[in-house]
């Protein structure tokens, strides 16, 4: 983003520390990973259908849902690090001034209201003023919360003036958030601590020096706990534990109002989170990899299935860095569980992101999980410029963590124990489960066998884990690296033949072909063959020497491009070829069909049908509906309200003025004498009040636009490297001086010819140039042109086959 150009005056980025020195807060403190053994009540045993777990699966669903792994630390920084518009605490909060409380948290956050609370009707004394949700009296207490059991890391203020608590901390009143006493909160911090100005006065809570009494940690739980579609919830802001699905995936959660607590369309960036619709984040946010790219969190269903079809399709090379990652070999001798790493270097392994490049083993996909929500930020922070960019990324080291964190050797202890909980807890949820459900489902025959040979046909080669033994050349088992794209397209074309149809018709016919299938091969599928938004394929995270380097295999990293993609300009709507990088980019992992009924919206980023916010069964059908028409009959796809039928499908544009901002609050004292300088030369960069602001963004400005932009170079040439931050200025040189001549009372008419100006050179630094969110995925419609079009009766058929699911 713009606010890239002033990071340095803004005091984003701290030299401080250096990357492999640094310990976690447990280290410091003399914890190692022996000290947090995993909890072991059932305390959740009615979730998950009331599904019976043995003691390790047991201690697998609690570390899912209650260990943060210390990560209260980072998500404390990130409130500094947005400028105050992202605080956890507001997220937990019932004050009058907000526009939630629990009353209404389900439907305005999407957040799971913890069974057994009760809403804050003022201040409580007992904690710091804050309004948040109470315990109810007679309910059971939280035993994560036991302190004698679980002793909290002491340090800082902890154990000093404030108590120390548990390593779990305690429940906050929302599934998957967890308070823990802030131990940067000394006396001097409680002696300024104002719980009325806290809600009420932006000159106080919007200040990078308030120090909050309670930090706020995440659990894996936070986005993927959601109401069980086939047992939900009679009122969903007061569900019982029985209404909770541990799997299911959180796809209620508006994380736009999350991220920014008060919902201010004239921040931009309100702007850019209001682009990830319900059920998705862009989780490349924090480590920024200059792409604005929201994807769905999807459900965890069927995982042994899912390792089954990894030992056909998932072989992946791995290098000396990933081999530091834990397989489950570590912790098993014998049984199924050994045969996903073949040593020295070959991992039999679910491909997991959308673009399939978490690809060392299961367990270091989880473990992954863990850093990017936070854990050992210490170290972890050190590698990026948190939000904004600005820096070269680098890797974050496996072998570091292991050496200087004990929350994370904690957690390569524990998720073997998680991934247990997930084999024996990830089933199915089926329509004829749920309550009304039948009424859904088709008793023709004859509709639902022809809907079974559409899906062969059409949707399996894609959608199914059970496959044809194809003839040699053909499989692209052990299909990896550079040679790749060449073994997917003789894949590829032998779907579209007769032998592979028959073979295929008769596994989809068989009274068993939905039992035990995962409904996806995990395959790799180039964007050129799907035509989706490109910017998932585009992410960088996961490349040599990026961020995720240790979590991505070889293989990933040497996969060739897939070619030329056809973008559109979001200003004309004049289309252009775009080439493809290759070193891991361009391909997209086929989701899981499990339970398709009550998952929709679709694509991966949920842009295709209409979000109904209940998750009783009658509006998940609507949804479904909604959604799977879109998918089969394009032509009903929304259509962009500025270019019309001039492009392929929508693009995501801001809906009212807005601004990049920075709260006077948040500037450092550094840049306060350099405040009435840059006033008189630069007067439009700053409000009355002395806010820093750049604008005005005119609605209807394509959001990817600004966010997007590539502002540091990714080759490693250096010639090339000097050029493009050349280019770089350049561009940010002529968007100040648009910007500057724009008169203070600019109307959004004026604005708009400003941004058109500016198209060129902004979109020349694109790193992602595919502003369509709703378009491909035309198979078996008239928009795929390799193949004929299903009739409409064929789709009618196929949905009802996929009701079944």
């Amino acid at each position: 983003m713009l606010l890239l150009s002033l990071a340095p005056l803004f005091g984003c980025y701290d030299a401080g520390p250096k990357s492999g020195r640094v310990l976690d807060e447990a280290k410091v403190a003399g914890r190692d990973a022996a000290s947090f053994p995993a909890a072991d009540e059932d305390f959740f045993r009615d979730m998950d259908r009331g599904v019976a777990l043995a003691a390790d699966e047991v201690k697998g669903r609690n570390m899912w849902l209650v260990w943060t792994g210390g990560d209260d630390r980072f998500w404390d920084v990130m409130t500094r690090a947005s400028f105050g518009a992202f605080d956890l605490l507001k997220t937990l909060s019932s004050h009058p001034s907000l526009h939630y409380g629990r009353d209404n948290r389900f439907a305005y956050l999407g957040a799971i209201n913890e069974p057994c609370f009760e809403k804050a009707t003022g201040p409580d004394p007992d904690r710091f003023g804050l309004w948040l949700d109470k315990r109810k009296p007679g309910c059971a207490p939280d035993p994560f919360e036991n302190e004698q059991k679980y002793p909290g890391v002491k340090i800082g203020a902890r154990g000093r003036n404030i108590p120390v608590g548990s390593y779990y901390g305690m429940a906050s009143g929302v599934v998957g958030l967890r308070l823990f006493p802030n131990p940067d909160f000394d006396e001097a911090a409680a002696k300024k601590w104002d719980p009325k100005r806290y809600y009420d006065d932006p000159g106080y809570y919007l200040s990078k020096e308030l120090v909050r009494p309670y930090r706020v940690g995440m659990s894996c739980g936070f986005c993927h706990v959601g109401p069980s579609p086939v047992h939900p919830p009679a009122d969903p802001e007061n569900p019982a534990w029985a209404d909770l699905s541990s799997t299911v995936g959180a796809q209620y959660l508006w994380i736009d109002r999350i991220f920014v607590w008060n919902n201010d369309p004239a921040n931009y960036m309100f702007q850019l989170v209001h682009t990830w619709r319900p059920g998705t984040l862009d989780t490349s946010l924090v480590s920024s990899d200059y792409i604005n790219n929201p994807r769905t969190m999807n459900a965890v269903y069927s995982l042994g299935a899912r390792l089954a079809i990894a030992q056909r399709w998932g072989q992946e090379k791995l290098s000396v860095a990933n081999l530091h990652n834990k397989q489950f070999n570590d912790f098993v001798s014998s049984g199924p569980l050994t045969q996903f790493f073949a040593p020295p270097d070959t991992a039999l392994t679910p491909r997991v992101l959308k673009d399939g490049s978490d690809s060392v083993g299961a367990l270091g996909a989880l473990n992954r999980v863990y850093l990017n929500i936070g854990l050992f930020s210490e170290e972890w922070l050190l590698h990026f410029n948190a939000l904004v960019g600005g820096i070269p990324i680098t890797p974050i080291e496996i072998a570091v963590a292991q050496k200087n964190s004990s929350y994370w050797n904690a957690t390569e202890m524990q998720t073997p124990a998680t991934a247990l909980f997930l084999l024996k807890a990830g089933q199915p949820d089926k329509l004829k489960d749920a309550p009304g459900g039948e009424q859904y489902l088709t008793t023709d025959q004859a509709v639902l066998d022809r809907g079974k040979t559409v899906f062969a046909e059409t949707c399996a080669r894609c959608h199914s884990s059970k496959q044809p033994a194809p003839a040699e050349g053909l499989d692209p088992a052990g299909c990896a690296g550079p040679g790749y794209l060449q073994c997917w397209n003789r894949y590829w074309e032998w779907t579209k033949t007769e032998d592979y149809k028959a073979k295929m018709r008769a596994i989809v016919r068989a009274p068993d072909f939905l039992d035990g299938n995962f409904l996806s091969t995990e395959a790799r599928v180039p964007v050129t063959l799907l035509q989706t938004n490109a910017c998932s394929p585009l992410a960088t995270n996961a490349l040599a020497g990026n961020i995720w380097d240790n979590f991505s295999s070889d293989s990933y990293k040497q996969l060739p491009s897939v070619g030329m993609i056809t973008v559109h300009d979001p200003f004309t709507g004049a289309s252009r070829q775009y080439s493809m990088p290759a070193g891991g980019r361009g391909y997209t992992r086929p989701p899981s069909l499990i339970s398709v009924w009550s998952t929709a919206p679709f694509l991966l980023n949920n842009t295709l049908g209409t979000f109904d916010p209940s998750p009783a069964v009658d509006a998940r059908m609507r949804s479904f509906q909604s959604g799977i028409e879109q998918l089969l009959w394009p032509e009903k796809r929304a259509k962009d309200p500025v270019l019309g039928d001039k492009v392929p499908g929508t693009i995501d544009r801001t809906t009212a003025r807005s601004w990049l901002s920075v709260p006077a609050g948040y500037l450092p004292e550094m840049a306060l004498p350099l405040r009435s300088t840059l006033n008189r030369w630069l007067p439009w960069l700053f409000t009355a009040g002395g806010d820093i602001r750049i604008g005005p963004i005119p609605p209807g400005t394509p959001v990817s636009l600004l966010s997007n932009l590539m502002l540091l170079p990714e080759s490693g040439d250096a010639a090339e490297r000097v050029g493009h931050v050349a280019k770089v200025l350049d561009v940010l040189l002529k968007v100040r001086r648009a910007l500057e001549v724009l008169p203070e009372n600019a109307s959004d008419d004026d604005a708009r010819k400003v941004f058109a100006d500016l198209a060129e050179p902004l979109l020349s630094l694109s790193k992602c140039p595919d502003f369509l969110v709703n378009r491909g995925h035309y198979f078996g419609t008239g928009y795929q042109q390799a193949e004929p079009p299903l009739s409409d009766d064929d789709k009618r058929a196929l949905i009802e086959f996929i009701k079944t699911f």
